[in-house]
């Protein structure tokens, strides 16, 4: 077996201490030896509730002992049949049956072998009697108010601790104060009865916790009638005044009772606790005072208890004797009793008999020294005889010593050393074994040891030798005994080796000789190498409830692998091995993780890595920042009308600098209890001088911020008011607000309450026209506004707001330019021309009205049109207005989103910021015709293996006149390759439909089908299918066209389909949309739409798009369809503006009323938008 050694530090100074103690001597059992006692009992308790009473006896010896008792000194008799007598030892049982009380008394037992006799300490077995309260009639008490009175306990005697309480036949304990007092001795005292003390259930109960047992005394009465000396017609109060008068008396001492004197002697042994207690009598009742005489109370070890009435003093020593005296005391006089204090204390060991091992020829002392008081006697025993009837030749036995000379085997004894004084006797033993042997080594011979690198090893070699020996260790490949300072031979035989090197591992042998002979043993050592740990990071610097994350990189050597064992721990407190209950802190091995960290919890952790060699720990200290304590102790110096000096302690930073500290104030009259920032000081300084403004009571706080964040603010400073002054500042932010016209409303932005600097604010407001030569008008009003007649529309006026209080005016203000109020324009432009850019986007042309005639500042200019007739069917239309504004001073526009092949009405006003003037006449203009909007669906009806059946809807514009449809198609097969575009032109506008024939089998096409117009093509409707395969699967159309039950199937659907239609059809009259699909992702239309990049004036039919943006209706509002490409660019409806080269500007509302389904169509009008 391999031991494991290893020790560092506080470790290998306690293997030191072990090693030396480990000297004395322990004779191995097989060497013949005198009887030792190993165990015995102590006193003894037969509590009745305990099965049976055990007094124990062991001893060892060689040859083995044998027992035998004494009680009360005299011979023990084993033959009680009761008497249960254990096998090789001294001990005995006595069960608990019948009356056991002959068994009390104090037991010795000797153990004893032909070399000698050992003697156990006395054990005393205590047989209690239950306590009882002797039964008794009591008389009842009858007494006067004012008397004292004293109810007597006489608890019975029984096995301590005793407790004592007075309680009533409810179990309400009696209550204790300065006047009422229960004695040490259980007595009830009344220094004087008052008549509430009248009851006739006085009980006093004795608890005996020992024995499971309380013994009741039978109840006490007693009568407290009440003094009448007043009349009867005295009112009640004065009849107790008057009869307190008679009793009041001086103190007179209960406790102690008077027959002991004036003085008691105590008797108290050392370490114990001294209670001293007085109580007197008396009206009014006493005070207690203490004092010692000559000295002070103990100071830390005395208490008074009970309202001062006991003085008790723990752990007596012996300066603790001498006199105490207690005082009571009323206003009628006093009344003393002296205590003096004798310490004693029982036998204590100073020196004792050693137990020893000794040579035939050898000299030998033991020694007996004890303390006490009275001063203990000094008994010697050899044997457990009194050493004067066993004396040995040649030993010289005094009181205190004894010594021998030229010792032969058969001084071989047992010493004993016996020291008693009146408080008890203690007993010491010593062993004298004259042996003669040669070496006997107890280690096992072939030992495996192991330790790591640096630290100490420990090679044992225990042995015992009569005479003494001399231990030798040397290296087996050496042969030669170790040498150096490294290495220490202790002298239980084990070897040191000090700071082990890996050189130092191999085998080792112990050798030792005395005169007898000698004898070895061998043993091998092994050196591993130490563990090393890291823990990570260092000194981490965690905000408050922040995550702290600890790793710990460990290495050890392979052999310990196994054996490696982590563990984590703060402050010296170790964690589970799991973290807390509530998942605070997770261990995991080498991880420890510590969620929503608080300041509790910086501190010092350590990871420690344990083998079985060796214990490594690393340590790491972790700082929890928070953010910083409030500044405390704010105040005020320096005060001056305009700034105030503050100052401040700063708080607590919690392991972050404060890098600034705010000073907000209180102080403003229209928001109180709101807090304002003054100034920001660095955080080195805790002063600030700080600015302050007139009228004002402020009141300042201070929060201190570091890098985690702010503090709380700290507690108000005390107020400080400044004296009103004249402002310092005038209104800012004057302007007109809208107003009717030759009128202007002035507004400004009122002085807060922090600027008026003084009561009565006003504001003197003056105006005139801009550039005339007249003086200033003025007027002064209390309001934020003024209103002002001007004798003309939209004309400029210089204006002046000058702050004013009862302490004077503002600075000087500066006038600003501001504009009496506008009228509508009373002209209107003229129309010049519109220019078709396509058929359904116009350019419009008129002439702008004189600056004069817009009778205020001119916003810009706004179109009107609608839509009169449709040039396709005839159809007149209602008049539904749509509007377009052009912000600015401009003579032209652009109109998007017209109908194609229609004709329109259009006008053009001006506007300004009070509204819109008069519309121009209405120019007529038409919309060519256009391309069509794409079919409404495309589907493929019908499949073969080399053709195909196409359906489509008509487009939901036309646009113009149909002139037939263009039919393309290509090979698709799911991939990014696709094939050749066929082109078919269907001159047959009124056929929805096509039969391609020559398709290939198995393939997947795509198909295309675009309406036209005389202008072109519109987009295309698309779909994809594919046709059937050879093979069995080949010509199932024609095969189930055959059949009934798929004609009937094909009728249902049709019926199906035309319903539907209908419904269609009806929903589009009323403006319904329907979405068209299209599966254009992997495969896109082959047609690419052109003019992608070009400019916004190159526009054709064949361009068109859906436009997707906000037309608002005069009387309802149309879908949002939500793109970059929105109306929105052409007006104030939105932010995109064209450029001032021609195209248009403006903000595009639409306005139109509900009309056919071929007037409205789509919500999105179709219209190219490109950037």
């Amino acid at each position: 077996m391999e031991r494991l050694l290893r020790g560092r530090g506080a470790v290998v100074s306690l293997m030191f201490s072990l090693l030396e103690l480990s000297a004395a001597v322990d004779i191995p059992l097989s060497v013949q030896q005198v009887p030792t006692i190993v165990k015995q009992s102590k006193v003894q308790v037969a509590f009745p509730f305990d099965e049976y009473f055990q007094i124990e006896c062991e001893a060892k010896g060689n040859p083995a002992p044998t027992f035998t008792w004494t009680k009360d000194d005299r011979p023990f008799d084993f033959s009680d049949p009761r008497i249960v007598v254990s096998n090789n030892s001294g001990t005995f049982r006595i069960p608990n049956e019948g009356h056991i009380s002959q068994f009390q008394g104090k037991y010795r037992c000797f153990a004893s072998n032909k070399l000698g006799v050992a003697m156990s300490e006395e054990i005393e077995f205590i047989v209690p009697n239950v306590p009882k309260f002797p039964k008794e009639k009591i008389d009842p008490l009858e007494v006067e108010e004012g008397d004292p009175v004293v109810l007597p306990c006489n608890p019975p005697t029984g096995l301590p601790p005793l407790h004592i309480y007075w309680m009533n036949i409810e179990l309400e304990h009696i209550e204790q104060d300065e006047r009422v007092y229960m004695s040490q001795g259980g007595d009830l005292y009344f220094a004087h009865v008052e008549e509430k003390d009248s009851r006739s259930d006085y009980c006093c109960f004795a608890a005996f916790p020992r024995l499971r047992t309380i013994v009741q005394k039978m109840p006490m009465k007693l009568t407290v009638n009440s003094l009448k000396h007043a009349n009867d017609s005295s009112p009640s109060t004065d009849i107790g005044s008057k009869a307190n008068s008679i009793k009041q008396r001086k103190p007179r001492l209960l406790l102690p009772p008077a027959d002991r004197g004036t003085d008691s002697w105590i008797t108290i042994l050392r370490g114990d606790t001294l209670l001293l207690e007085c109580f007197a009598e008396g009206l009014p009742t006493p005070q207690i005072d203490w004092k010692k005489m000559g000295g002070d109370l103990p100071k830390g070890r005395e208490t008074k208890e009970n309202y001062g009435k006991t003085l008790k003093i723990e752990n007596v020593s012996y300066g603790d004797k001498g006199s105490y005296r207690c005082t009571a005391t009323n206003t009628l006089g006093w009344a003393t009793h002296d205590f003096h204090i004798i310490i004693e204390e029982p036998p204590r060991w100073t020196k004792q008999p050693q137990s020893g091992v000794y040579s035939t020829g050898s000299s030998g002392i033991l020694l007996c020294e004890a303390e006490g008081q009275p001063e203990p006697t000094i008994e010697w025993r050899v044997n457990g005889s009194p050493i004067e009837k066993n004396p040995f030749a040649g030993d010289v036995v005094s009181p205190r010593e004894i010594s021998f000379t030229n010792l032969q085997p058969n001084h071989t004894a047992v010493y004993q050393c016996e020291a008693s004084n009146v408080h008890g006797t203690i007993l010491a033993h010593a062993n004298i074994d004259v042996v003669d042997i040669i070496p006997l080594i107890q280690t096992e011979d072939e030992e495996n040891y192991a330790t790591v690198v640096g630290s100490s090893a420990f090679l044992h070699c225990e042995f015992f030798a009569s005479p003494e020996a001399r231990v030798s260790w040397q290296k087996m490949e050496a042969a030669q005994p170790l040498e150096g300072v490294r290495f220490r031979v202790h002298r239980n035989g084990t070897l040191h080796i000090n700071q082990a090197a890996e050189e130092d591992a191999g085998s080792y042998s112990c050798w030792v000789a005395n005169a007898k002979g000698k004898a070895a043993v061998t043993a091998s050592l092994d050196v591993r190498n130490a563990t090393k740990l890291r823990i990570s990071p260092k000194s981490p610097r965690v905000p408050k409830s922040h995550t702290l994350e600890l790793h710990c990189e460990s290495q050890c050597d392979s052999h310990l692998k196994h054996s490696l064992k982590l563990s984590w721990s703060k402050g010296g407190e170790a964690f589970d091995i799991n973290g807390t209950e509530d998942g605070r802190v997770i261990i995991d091995g080498a991880n420890l993780t510590m969620f929503n960290v608080t300041l509790e919890d910086q501190g010092i952790y350590a990871c420690s890595a344990q083998t079985a060699l060796d214990t490594v720990t690393d340590m790491t200290q972790v700082t929890v920042l928070d953010v910083p304590e409030p500044p405390e102790h704010l105040r005020l110096s320096e005060r001056r009308d305009r700034s105030v000096r503050l100052t401040w302690d700063a708080g607590d930073d919690h392991n972050s600098d404060v890098s600034e500290y705010v000073v907000e104030f209180e102080g403003n009259k229209d928001e109180p209890g709101r807090w304002e920032e003054l100034r920001r000081v660095q955080g080195a300084e805790t002063t600030a001088l700080l600015p302050l403004a007139p009228y004002v009571t402020y009141r300042f706080r201070v929060v201190a911020v570091n890098a985690v964040g702010r503090s709380q603010p700290s507690r108000p400073s005390d107020r400080h008011e400044t004296p009103p002054a004249a402002p310092d500042k005038n209104p800012q932010n004057i302007r007109v607000q809208a107003s009717q016209p030759k009128e202007m409303i002035i507004k400004w932005e009122p002085l807060k309450s922090m600027e008026q600097n003084g009561p009565g604010l006003e504001y003197r407001v003056a105006w005139k026209p801009q550039g005339a030569p007249v003086e200033w008008e003025e007027e002064t009003v209390t309001n934020h506004s003024l209103r002002v007649m001007t004798p003309a529309v939209y004309a400029p006026y210089d204006v002046q707001v000058q702050a004013v209080n009862h302490l004077g005016a503002g600075p000087d203000p500066q006038p600003v330019t501001l504009y009496s109020g506008e009228d509508y324009p009373d002209a209107a432009p003229v129309v010049h021309g519109v220019d078709v850019v396509n058929s359904t986007l116009v350019r419009v042309a008129w002439s702008t009205i004189p600056k004069d005639r817009v009778h205020g500042h001119l916003k810009g200019y706004q179109v009107n049109w609608w839509k009169t007739r449709s040039l396709l069917d005839g159809r007149t239309h209602p008049k539904q207005v749509n509007i377009l504004r052009f912000p600015g001073q401009r003579n032209y526009g652009m109109v998007p989103s017209l109908d194609a092949c229609s004709e329109f009405h259009l006008t053009v006003l001006a506007y300004n910021s009070k509204g819109a003037g008069p519309e121009s006449e209405p120019y007529l203009f038409q919309t060519p015709e256009g391309v069509p909007e794409q079919p409404t669906f495309l589907k493929v009806i019908k499949v073969d293996k080399d053709a195909a059946t196409l359906s489509w809807g008509l487009p939901k514009k036309l646009n113009g006149n149909l002139t037939g449809y263009l039919l393309q198609y290509q090979i698709i097969n799911d991939t990014d390759e696709i094939g050749e575009l066929n082109d078919i032109n269907i001159t047959t506008p009124s056929k929805p439909s096509w039969r391609l024939s020559n398709l290939s089998a198995t393939t997947k096409y795509k198909f295309y089908v675009r309406a036209c117009t005389a202008k072109g093509c519109g987009k295309p409707v698309t779909e994809e299918s594919a046709t059937l395969g050879e093979g069995k699967y080949a010509g199932l159309y024609d095969d189930i066209s055959t059949q009934g039950w798929f004609i009937g199937l094909m009728c249902a659907i049709a019926l199906l389909t035309l319903t539907l239609l209908t419904v269609c059809f009806i929903k589009r009259n009323k403006g319904g949309k329907y979405s068209v699909k299209e599966k254009e992702d992997l495969h896109p239309d082959p047609e690419v739409q052109s003019g992608k990049d070009e400019t916004f004036g190159d526009y054709s039919d064949s361009d068109e798009k859906p436009l997707k943006g906000s037309l608002r209706s005069l009387n309802r509002d149309v879908q949002v369809a939500g793109s970059a490409d929105s109306l929105v660019e052409y007006g104030e409806g939105g932010q995109g503006l064209f450029s001032e080269d021609g195209s248009f500007i403006g903000a595009y509302a639409g306005a139109k009323e509900k009309a056919s389904a071929e007037s409205t169509g789509s919500s999105a009008a179709t219209f190219p938008l490109r950037a």
